[in-house]
């Protein structure tokens, strides 16, 4: 059973015609003691199923471990969206968690603007970003209402 509502689904459809760059979603899950994994996968690829221009990649937590480092996933749920296609871009964002409620509006801009390569940010804050001389580990923690 889907979880996302059909009209729902009819405006992503329409949102989605709009990428511009192809999106891939790495969903992290594993198979046992996950609380919401096998909503989080399924809400990945219902997402994934409303767009060529959007796909996803299941891993174990557990088995593909080496995956799991490599795109810095400690915990599950989690997934990351990367820029696919022929100039892949991981802008690290990452969701840990089930993106559900207002999470998951969250969850489709972010996809819109992996795909257009474009933050939203203000020129302003470009240019305080830019002087940065260190990595930064943002983090923004929700709990539903």
């Amino acid at each position: 059973m889907p979880l996302l509502r059909e009209e729902d689904r009819q405006h992503l459809i329409k949102e989605f015609e709009g990428l511009q760059n192809p999106v891939k979603l790495l969903m992290f899950t594993q198979e046992l003691e996950c609380q919401y994994c096998r909503e989080t996968r399924m809400i990945a690829e219902e997402v994934a199923n409303l767009s060529d221009a959007i796909s996803v990649e299941v891993y174990n937590f557990v088995t593909d471990e080496e995956v799991a480092q490599q795109y810095g996933i400690d915990k599950i749920p989690a997934i990351a969206i990367l820029r696919d296609g022929d100039e892949p871009k991981d802008y690290g964002i990452r969701y840990f968690g089930i993106p559900s409620g207002y999470e998951f509006s969250s969850l489709i801009e972010d996809v819109m603007m992996v795909s257009h390569g474009e933050s939203g940010l203000s020129e302003a804050t470009r240019s305080l970003v830019a002087g940065l001389t260190r990595p930064v580990h943002l983090q923004v923690f929700v709990t539903p209402t």
